[in-house]
């Protein structure tokens, strides 16, 4: 609130960051900058239902701070306000010019309060709740347990998704992990990720049995609604996150219907032992790094071997091959056919699984390059889980990729509701603005990527790319040369800063670049289309196409830019250019979308 009559009040005037900090917290009261001012700022645009990407009211100055740009006008008297019984009206743009700042203040108020009131009313009366699932403490005492912990905190999440997708909401794994071993309030917490319930837990050992403790707890009072505790056998865990998930959905009176009871028990395996495999596999694959991407498929692949129906297990053994030519530079003729045999088998043991539709789609895109298959295995996902956010952000990518910016902008401002914590969102956010070509949202979604996670490669490197193409060179290189830091030397952020230097006119570096390839290359895989970017921007075309080509036979799964990225705007024209995207397919895609 203090917030909102600071911005009103300097109406049409950029209000940085340090005169928030210093107005409401003041000068000798350290303030984390996105927990702070971001998460004020971003109540304001939900109690006015604004917009990031089209600002109504609230404009953010990437970098800078925020500006208020809706006219006011300032009255002498205000009218009584009335809180509605049970949610306030929308407050139009136009209504701010016809009440002064107080009225508007109260307006801003009934509308934030909506929300609360609407599930707030008496019984069964909630029209939506949002709950977030905290990472379970390990008090075994053994770190060996983590991924035990880790996991049914993880498929717990999953659980409660299936539950009501209509009237419950659950934040995403990656957002609640962000709070492991934090010291902070739940308070604060339930305040940062916009959440009306928190489930707290713990794993301990009991003699010879694993205990499970968890909590709810309501965040506007810090009311403990309903705890538990569950006994089970270290081998026996199996089934535990659905019983705490039907638990929890009975004590905030969410509906849970015996289709989605059903849904539910098909969800996991009816083996003990494949299930821990699957857990163990989970939370390398969660790590996403070469090596850990190897224990993961190692894993994923002996569950599979206990129970060759654990759809769950082929889904994630599918997407650790299918993500490792983005992750890891692996070879895609290598990986292709295990991730298109494992996401086939991942379908043929549930075909009503989101994760196995998604799994399908993603081998139908990035490596068969069967677009309108992919977009359908997508929204098929999507479907059936509309609370999966890598399923969104995977159909927000691919809108993007065949020029439905809008629709695209729409599905990714979803995921980040659903994960809104997860560094990977905002960094294919950035992403997709910057292949909408609006560099400047590119850069503040990917500032945001890295403020979640300042060790992320992929954030730096689309902050590198989206000053790169607004002239900001230096910062580019800064950029680029963090994310080649922290990915191990990943082929997209080598290429982009040899691309960068070569643009620079800084020829002999870009060609150090090259070399560096070259010399990798006589190890392991080197993406050709690494190689044809640099040269890209050393203007040598020759070299360009003959590596365009090589990336063709090696079916190089970074083809896909193409068609979207503004770098090869100087090379569409070329006949060679146009006829490689058609027999890619890309064109037939995108243009099939236009009619």
């Amino acid at each position: 609130m203090d917030l909102m009559i600071l911005l009103v009040r300097r109406r049409g005037e950029l209000v940085s960051r340090a005169d928030i900090i210093d107005k409401l917290w003041g000068k000798d009261v350290f303030v984390d900058v996105e927990t702070g001012v971001h998460t004020a700022a971003r109540k304001i645009r939900q109690a006015l239902g604004d917009s990031t990407d089209a600002p109504m009211f609230l404009e953010t100055v990437p970098g800078k701070g925020y500006r208020f740009i809706a006219p006011v006008e300032v009255v002498a008297s205000t009218p009584a306000v009335t809180a509605p019984a049970v949610a306030a009206p929308a407050l139009p743009v136009s209504s701010v010019q016809s009440r002064g700042m107080a009225a508007l203040l109260v307006a801003v108020l009934l509308a934030g309060a909506a929300a609360t009131w609407a599930w707030l009313g008496s019984g069964t009366g909630q029209s939506h709740v949002t709950i977030a699932v905290l990472p379970f403490a390990n008090l075994t005492g053994d770190a060996d347990r983590q991924y035990l912990a880790d996991g049914i905190a993880e498929e717990t999440i999953a659980s409660l998704g299936q539950v009501d997708p209509d009237h419950l909401s659950v934040i995403g794994r990656t957002s609640t992990m962000a709070y492991k071993d934090t010291r902070k309030s739940l308070t604060a917490i339930g305040d940062e990720l916009n959440v009306d319930y928190l489930v707290e837990s713990s794993l301990r050992t009991e003699g010879s049995r694993m205990r499970v403790t968890a909590k709810l707890i309501r965040v506007r009072d810090q009311v403990q609604v309903w705890s538990a505790s569950y006994d089970r056998e270290p081998t026996s865990m199996l089934g535990l996150q659905r019983e705490l998930s039907t638990a929890i959905a009975e004590q905030i009176r969410i509906r849970l219907s015996p289709e989605r009871l059903n849904a539910l028990t098909r969800r996991q395996t009816q083996n003990a032992d494949a299930y821990d495999l699957y857990l163990r596999g989970l939370n390398f694959a969660n790590q996403r790094t070469p090596p850990t991407t190897r224990r993961a498929i190692e894993y994923f692949g002996r569950a599979t071997a206990v129970d060759p129906d654990y759809a769950l297990a082929w889904s994630g053994l599918s997407m650790a091959y299918a993500a490792s030519p983005i992750n890891g530079d692996a070879p895609p003729l290598e990986v292709w056919p295990l991730a298109r045999e494992t996401a086939e088998r991942a379908v043929r043991a549930d075909p009503n699984l989101a994760e196995s539709q998604f799994a399908m789609g993603y081998v139908n895109w990035a490596f068969e390059w069967k677009w309108p298959a992919a977009e359908a295995a997508f929204r098929r996902a999507v479907a059936l889980d509309p609370l999966y956010a890598l399923a969104q952000q995977g159909l927000g990518h691919y809108l993007s990729q065949i020029g439905r910016n809008g629709e695209a902008l729409l599905v990714m401002r979803r995921a980040r509701q659903l994960d809104p914590l997860y560094a990977m969102t905002h960094a294919m956010s950035s992403q997709v603005v910057f292949q909408a070509r609006d560099f400047s949202a590119a850069i503040e979604h990917a500032r945001q990527a890295i403020v979640v996670d300042p060790e992320f490669w992929i954030g730096h490197m689309v902050s590198g790319q989206a000053h790169a193409l607004l002239g900001n060179t230096d910062r580019a290189l800064v950029d680029l040369t963090t994310a080649a830091r922290l990915s191990g030397g990943n082929s997209k952020a080598m290429s982009q800063r040899g691309y960068v230097l070569a643009k620079a006119g800084r020829a002999r570096e870009a060609r150090e670049v090259l070399d560096a390839f070259v010399a990798v290359s006589r190890e392991r895989y080197v993406p050709p289309y690494a190689m044809a970017l640099v040269n890209a921007g050393l203007g040598d075309r020759e070299a360009v196409f003959e590596w365009l080509e090589r990336a063709y036979s090696a079916r190089d799964v970074h083809l896909m830019y193409l068609t979207v990225d503004a770098k090869w705007d100087a090379y569409r024209s070329d006949p060679r250019f146009t006829a490689l995207v058609e027999r890619c397919g890309f064109n037939a895609a995108t243009s099939r979308t236009a009619r």
